[in-house]
């Protein structure tokens, strides 16, 4: 275990544990920790608890879920050893894909030592290139540039900032974009239900996940079907989402978006258009992902570091809200089907 004080209080402990307070409160807010208060009604953390949280950090950095976690800490030896699996077949899949990636390098150097054209393109083993657009209407035409997009791009700003606008501007210019749309909610939901059954394949890929999502809290719904059907359809497409945590509670958002982050290490990228703080967790931001900022004046849209005093932070705070608050004038869904 980390060197910890006899107690701590929640920043400190975060702090010693390498994780944000946000995260220790999800911890607690699962059951995975039970944190005794002071006696003025302070959270804190002795040496047991350090010693717990420590665990969980541990298991949640070999890719296990909260709900893995879990029954991992009771001693649910074979939960234990099917989530490690399923983790492992992961990096397994990157360890191939680096190697091919080598191997080709490898070949091009060949190419070019012994004087001859390389087999393939320079351009494949370069970074993903820069995305390029004439910004349309509300902005006047200027050019836009997104350098190297991360595997997750947040999308957001306050109503009337353009970021619809943008959106459907990266998806015609992005090759083999697609722009999912909030219609996915209307007759979408009937359609999504209607092909879930009429492919097999694409239930049986959808009924793991869904029962992932649900280990993780998530309450299974015709929005969240409707999203997850788009997802699987278009593996191996670049989607750009309008509203994400439409018609979501908070803690399906939470799980969504753990999910995402974990479909993004094997898959094209994601552009999330959110104005939620559960989706966009300021707190709890990735190296995987990156903040695209429209600000209300309609200046070129740009690159928001999560960090208090970067160029647009606050801004981007301002207009997030909290599910509560976003569920009062857009509405949740509530629907559960059976999941087999």
């Amino acid at each position: 275990m980390r060197n910890s004080a006899p107690h701590l209080n929640p920043s400190e402990a975060a702090r010693r544990l390498g994780i944000s307070a946000k995260a220790l409160r999800l911890y607690e807010r699962h059951g995975l920790l039970a944190i005794p208060r002071t006696a003025a009604g302070w959270r804190a953390y002795g040496p047991q608890e350090m010693a717990r949280a420590d665990e969980i950090v541990a298991l949640r950095k070999l890719g296990l879920s909260l709900a893995q976690v879990k029954r991992a800490l009771t001693g649910d030896a074979d939960s234990l050893d099917l989530a490690l699996a399923t983790h492992q077949a992961h990096l397994e899949r990157q360890l191939h894909q680096i190697a091919e990636t080598v191997r080709t390098v490898q070949a091009t150097r060949a190419s070019l030592a012994a004087g001859t054209a390389p087999a393939m393109t320079i351009a494949g083993l370069l970074p993903k290139a820069t995305i390029t657009l004439d910004l349309p209407w509300p902005w006047g035409g200027e050019r836009f540039e997104l350098p190297n997009p991360k595997p997750i791009t947040y999308i957001t700003g306050p109503l009337g900032s353009g970021k619809t606008r943008l959106a459907h501007a990266l998806a015609e210019t992005i090759p083999h974009a697609a722009f999912i749309g909030l219609d996915r909610l209307d007759n979408g939901c009937a359609a999504a239900m209607a092909r879930l059954e009429s492919d097999p394949a694409l239930k049986a890929r959808l009924e793991p996940i869904l029962l992932w999502l649900a280990e993780e809290g998530a309450t299974v719904s015709p929005a969240l079907t409707a999203l997850l059907v788009t997802l699987e359809a278009a593996k191996n497409a670049t989607l750009v989402i309008d509203m994400v945590e439409q018609g979501l509670d908070q803690a399906t958002q939470e799980a969504v978006r753990s999910h995402l982050r974990n479909r993004c290490l094997d898959g094209p990228p994601l552009f999330l258009l959110t104005r939620s703080s559960s989706m966009l967790d300021l707190d709890d931001m990735t190296a995987d992902e990156s903040i695209l900022f429209c600000p209300a004046n309609h200046d070129v849209p740009f690159l928001v570091a999560p960090h208090p005093g970067a160029r647009g932070y606050e801004a981007v705070a301002t207009c997030l809200a909290t599910p509560a608050v976003r569920s009062r004038t857009e509405g949740v869904i509530a629907w559960r089907p059976n999941v087999a």
